[in-house]
């Protein structure tokens, strides 16, 4: 596989209530590319959003779930999610506080 960029390695932000929750304490929940690593995270992360310094990034597979609609049967997608924990001193990431 060719090497991943920036862009390439946040997806999309997780917008859910609890992700939501967790946002006041600094830790912020992306989809990010299934064969992305942690230091990747990092760097993607502190390149995209200005003044933002990360602490550590913990990462979780996202398994496919069974759906069936009738009598066919198939799988959801597969991927990949990080949460974000940044530092006290840094700034906060301007696109979940107007959410």
């Amino acid at each position: 596989m060719a090497a991943l960029g920036y862009y390439d390695v946040i997806l999309k932000p997780v917008l859910t209530e609890k992700s939501m929750n967790i946002t006041a304490d600094k830790k912020y929940t992306f989809y990010v590319h299934p064969e992305a690593n942690k230091i990747q995270i990092k760097e993607a992360v502190e390149k995209l959003f200005d003044g933002v310094k990360v602490k550590r990034v913990n990462t979780i597979t996202v398994r496919p779930k069974t759906k069936r609609r009738g009598m066919v049967e198939g799988k959801t997608a597969r991927g990949k999610k990080a949460v974000v924990f940044l530092t006290e001193d840094s700034k906060d990431i301007e696109f979940f506080s107007g959410l």
